[in-house]
């Protein structure tokens, strides 16, 4: 194999692939022994039909395809390690030459990481994050872990009030028809939850179960269904339970039940100590935020566009992923969001410039101030990992595998990075 580098703009860069003529008869053999058992011919037992007559009747060109899908990625593997280059995207293949006895040659055009020239990223002036707990809010957590460990009883004697669970069906009609998508039974709704159209919720409350309730409502004008956006909407619905929240009560037993402390007031004082630290931790975090956005603006780079094509993709996936974990299909949370596919993909688009225009300035502040993640510290690191996930550190070494420890020593020096803008920046 042989290989040329053409450095492109906007850090593109163009790789010219040959493959010998003798590896291209290699792959056509190959491709011919892969095929030949599913041809037959009158004269010729199945599978045994010779090469030269199948090119003869159907052309060379009949196995060029296949050859071709075995040389790319060997051939590209080869030269994506010769090549010196940062490579940041999947490569863009063109076939240039495939003839029977010459060599096989190709273009792949890939993204090159780009190089930073930083700007200022020490001294940048961010807002004082006040961190002040009050009564209130140490009241509210209590209550927050009273709804958590509440039962949840079935109510029989009354109508269904604001906060309780409930099934129903419905069904929607505009303009006396019934429309897609309006129709739902045993549907479990939290009255307050606001998981439907403004007003429906509301209007649920007094209802008894197993009677009948009309809910009159207005889609949004920006509603995602354009049919429906704007039209005034009738819904017939009928609850069929209700449930609610038994919280326990507020005393000293409640406390030794959610915690180690004995009274009330020992529980009252942890939950204000724990919320000062969450604070806190979150102050710190927005001033990191607000420092590491500056350095990252104050930065000069040419990010290519397959590159962020390829961030995109990946956070598509992990939405997907998110998405079916939670038994959602990307339809259903375009309903429930009201966004489209064009609007997902450039909120998608814009979220991936800035991951990778934030992490290219991180990584550059970690070469700039020679921050160096030692031997020793990465240790440490693994063995946290490995006891959090119950497995020793060697078998969970070998788990990882080099490239992701390796990903793992960088991750910590764009955090050390992080911490260096911090403690640099000037709160004001």
């Amino acid at each position: 194999m042989s290989l040329q580098v053409e450095k492109l703009e906007h850090n593109m860069a163009k790789l010219t692939i040959e493959v010998a003529a003798e590896e291209v008869e290699k792959a056509i053999q190959a491709a011919y022994l892969k095929q030949r058992g599913k041809i037959s011919l009158p004269g010729f037992r199945k599978g045994k039909v010779p090469r030269q007559m199948l090119e003869k009747m159907y052309g060379a060109e009949i196995f060029y395809e296949d050859a071709i899908n075995r040389m790319i990625p060997t051939a590209y593997s080869q030269a994506y390690d010769e090549c010196e280059l940062d490579i940041v995207s999947q490569p863009e293949v063109d076939v240039v030459q495939m003839e029977k006895g010459k060599p096989f040659i190709f273009t792949a055009e890939v993204a090159v990481k780009p190089e930073v020239k930083l700007g200022e990223y020490k001294g940048l002036k961010v807002d004082k994050i006040p961190v002040e707990v009050t009564p209130e809010d140490v009241d509210a957590e209590i209550q927050r872990e009273r709804e958590r460990n509440g039962r949840t009883v079935e109510v029989t004697d009354r109508s269904v009030a604001k906060d309780d669970m409930i099934t129903l069906d419905f069904e929607g009609f505009v303009d006396g028809e019934a429309f897609k998508g309006g129709k739902g039974t045993d549907y479990p709704l939290t009255i307050g939850s606001g998981a439907f159209i403004p007003g429906f919720e509301e209007q649920l409350i007094g209802a008894e179960i197993d009677q009948d309730v009309e809910v009159n409502v207005k889609f949004p004008e920006d509603y995602h269904e354009k049919s429906l956006a704007g039209k005034d909407a009738l819904f017939k619905c009928v609850v069929h339970t209700i449930k609610e929240k038994e919280l326990p009560e507020l005393d000293d037993e409640f406390a030794s039940d959610v915690s180690e402390c004995e009274t009330l007031e020992e529980y009252r004082q942890e939950v204000e100590k724990k919320l000062t630290d969450r604070k806190q931790a979150e102050a710190r975090e927005k001033i990191e935020d607000q420092a590491v956005d500056q350095a990252a603006e104050n930065a000069e780079m040419d990010i290519p566009q397959p590159m962020i094509d390829l961030q995109v993709r990946q956070m598509e996936d992990d939405m997907g992923y998110r998405l079916q974990m939670q038994g959602m299909t990307k339809e259903m949370y375009f309903q429930m969001t009201g966004l489209t596919e064009e609007r997902m993909k450039q909120d998608l688009e814009a979220q991936a410039l800035k991951t990778i225009r934030t992490r290219l300035v991180l990584e550059a502040v970690a070469k700039a101030e020679n921050i160096v993640v030692s031997e020793e510290r990465l240790e440490e690191e693994l063995k946290k990992m490995a006891e959090t996930y119950g497995r020793d550190l060697e078998g969970f070494k070998e788990y990882m595998g080099e490239k992701r420890i390796e990903e793992m020593k960088e991750s910590i020096a764009v955090q050390d990075a992080i911490t260096l803008i911090a403690d640099a920046a000037v709160e004001e």
